[in-house]
């Protein structure tokens, strides 16, 4: 079953994203970080397992000049124990479907590069995405 996560259930969802983001020192940074982002419209989907979940995508809607309405996946995980189970395919069922509903013309996400992100690349290829962009970053010193 595939079902939003609310806000008090941030919890829930951390427990997946942390396989993802392990840059956070706890599930409870995590939880911590997913809630403050839910004030700019980031929203959360998990496929359960029992009362885990197993597969989670967090996403927003978005405006641009470049795509239109969009809907932007920032985090797409299967947790390992679960995977090779269906999980992440009915994630991203759903959000398809989100982006249905909502109106948007695209449903877009960023992946890494590397080694490690083949299994993650090849999920988005079987789901009819491509490689559309180089996507540029870097960081912004707060010095004066």
């Amino acid at each position: 079953m595939v079902r939003e996560i609310q806000p008090g259930e941030s919890h829930i969802a951390a427990a997946a994203l942390i396989e993802l983001r392990t840059h956070f020192e706890s599930v409870e940074a995590l939880t911590a970080r997913i809630d403050a982002q839910r004030a700019n419209g980031y929203r959360i989907a998990a496929s359960l397992e029992g009362d885990e979940a197993a597969s989670v995508a967090g996403f927003r809607l978005l405006e641009t000049t470049f795509a239109g309405r969009m809907l932007y996946v920032d985090d797409l995980v299967a947790r390992a124990k679960f995977r090779r189970r269906g999980h992440a395919d009915k994630v991203m069922a759903w959000v398809e479907e989100e982006a249905r509903r909502l109106g948007c013309d695209q449903l877009h996400l960023d992946s890494g590069v590397g080694q490690d992100r083949e299994d993650a690349h090849r999920f988005y290829f079987n789901h009819g995405m491509r490689i559309a962009s180089y996507h540029f970053t870097r960081p912004v010193s707060s010095g004066g």
